[in-house]
């Protein structure tokens, strides 16, 4: 509070009178008293004014004489002299001013605020006095613990629609790929004529259902171009009997939605001019599909817990993408380099490309964490077992390794940038409003593409630019390398002789298993080819 509100409208006292003048529910009683002296009544009109005359003079307070002549001295000067000086304006103190201001209480350094806010009223603000505020801290780096995500906006808590949409699909496919076998088998789980290890349906009610199996998907050298017909084990088998019934189903029966075109078998049927398969939704479907009770657990449990809290963290829309795009180009790439007598099932290719995002968002996040180098031993440690558990028989690897991949690309482009470089284009993501932590709209946040695209790259800085190039450049591979992938899934039919390695272990012939093979048995020919995923037992599919 600015001292000079009082004592400016103060009348002087004036000798021959007295006078009590009562400010602001103050009163000031000037009484002098010297020997031999009578009280000398003073009043001055508010316009007589001394530039000499402040709150700490002695007449202001009841005093002695020698406190009363140096009084009288100072007013004897303020008759001869004009008060030219400026005391601010006058004001008819509040009642605010009377509860919360005394002069008393006018102390240099103290905090007069009173318990209202002083800056809302420009006359009370004392810059002389007021003691400096302490500055806010500045948050530390490594605040960030392992197990928690550290890109921006990573706090917030969104509701992960699309993690409890694909559960709710994925659980719900599941129980009818139950019900489907024990109406067709007499039993929810296969048992005959082998026991299923992952407590679901069988193999061929899975192809069936809609498992990524490259028979029902495009043409394959020994079956299209076939001179006599093959018969294929039926969805509702429960034999490897050659001469039973159920194993005497065309290729159309076992692929169902409608069926494939059936191979012409005789002597002018050729891979070029014989109508190939054309399933590719099969690329899509298996997401949705699993091959028992403890697959579906384990990729349930992976998808509630860091699939949900990605989600929450980038927003349903970057998750979409990345989810269903790793998922694809899983299958893909699986349906070019896994063995081609293989069904493949399982959400794992889209939760390995979610895995992808946690390894980079502890790489976007690196300098705010506090033990960064332990964290991304964990996230290694993670991939590399997840790796290694894909080369057990039966296991397709390659839509792990297609969803990995698939995941960083993908991340890359669609995630927000990295938190240090953020911090040195000093740029926040225009994917999103900017809010800052009260809630309010930070000013100059940069506007969204989709209402305002010029607008989106004006005042860029260079960074920004190159940062939005390796972004470019990283979603034009991808885009490239899925589609070589299918033409060489549905065209040029190239096959890797190494591949295959990284998807199995060179032991006990694993990665032989699930290759669709001819074979000549007791003057007849048979087709002979693995299960597929999770290596469920061998059936055959023989020449009548």
């Amino acid at each position: 509070m600015n001292d000079h509100e009082y004592y400016s409208q103060k009348p002087l006292p004036i000798p021959g009178q007295s006078t009590s003048y009562h400010g602001g529910g103050t009163g000031y009683y000037n009484q002098n008293h010297g020997q031999g002296q009578q009280p000398m009544p003073t009043s001055y009109s508010a316009n007589s004014q001394s530039p000499f005359d402040t709150v700490f003079d002695d007449h202001v307070y009841p005093a002695s004489s020698h406190q009363s002549g140096a009084s009288s001295s100072r007013q004897h000067l303020s008759q001869q002299y004009q008060d030219t000086a400026y005391h601010g304006p006058v004001r008819v103190p509040s009642e605010e001013d009377i509860a919360y201001n005394h002069p008393t209480d006018d102390i240099p350094l103290e905090d007069r605020s009173g318990g209202r806010n002083k800056n809302n009223d420009p006359e009370m603000q004392d810059h002389v006095y007021d003691a400096p505020q302490p500055q806010q801290k500045k948050p530390r780096s490594g605040r960030i613990s392992m197990g928690q995500l550290g890109m921006h906006g990573s706090n917030a808590k969104r509701i992960p629609f699309v993690v409890y949409f694909f559960t709710t699909v994925q659980v719900a496919v599941f129980i009818a790929e139950l019900v489907k076998n024990g109406m067709a088998t007499g039993s929810p789980i296969m048992i005959k004529p082998t026991f299923n290890p992952f407590i679901g349906p069988s193999s061929y009610m899975l192809i069936n259902m809609g498992a990524r199996w490259d028979p029902c998907m495009h043409a394959i050298p020994g079956v299209q171009n076939a001179t006599q017909p093959i018969s294929w084990p039926c969805p509702n088998t429960t034999t490897y009997d050659v001469n039973a019934p159920t194993m005497k189903c065309t290729l159309s029966e076992l692929c169902g939605f409608g069926g494939v075109p059936e191979p012409w078998y005789n002597a002018t049927a050729t891979m070029e001019n014989v109508p190939a398969p054309d399933q590719w939704w099969r690329f899509i479907t298996p997401m949705f599909l699993h091959a028992g009770v403890i697959h579906i657990g384990f990729n349930m449990l992976l998808q509630m817990s860091i699939g949900r809290e990605m989600e929450q963290s980038i927003g349903s829309i970057r998750f979409f993408i990345v989810y269903v795009t790793a998922g694809i180009f899983g299958f893909v790439m699986g349906g070019n380099f896994a063995a081609n007598g293989m069904q493949t099932t399982g959400a794992s290719g889209a939760l390995f490309g979610v895995i992808a995002l946690l390894l980079l968002d502890l790489l976007y996040s690196w300098r705010d964490r506090k033990s960064p180098w332990k964290d991304l031993l964990f996230v290694m440690l993670d991939i590399v077992i997840s790796f290694v558990l894909g080369l057990l028989p039966g296991l397709d690897n390659f839509a792990h390794i297609g969803g990995f991949l698939a995941g960083l690309a993908l991340g890359i482009c669609v995630l927000q940038s990295p938190n240090a470089l953020r911090r040195r284009i000093g740029d926040e993501p225009p994917y999103s409003q900017v809010v800052d932590t009260n809630g309010f709209l930070r000013q100059g946040a940069p506007p969204s593409f989709f209402s305002n695209p010029v607008g989106f790259f004006k005042g860029r800085k260079p960074l920004w630019w190159v940062w939005w190039l390796v972004r470019a450049a990283f979603l034009t591979l991808a885009v490239v390398i899925f589609i070589l992938l299918l033409n060489n899934f549905y065209v040029d039919h190239k096959e890797c002789s190494w591949c295959k390695y990284l998807s199995c272990l060179p032991v006990k012939n694993w990665c032989e298993d699930g290759n669709l093979q001819i074979t000549t048995t007791n003057n007849k020919r048979d087709l002979v080819f693995a299960a597929g995923l999770e290596q469920l037992p061998r059936f055959y599919a023989h020449f009548a």
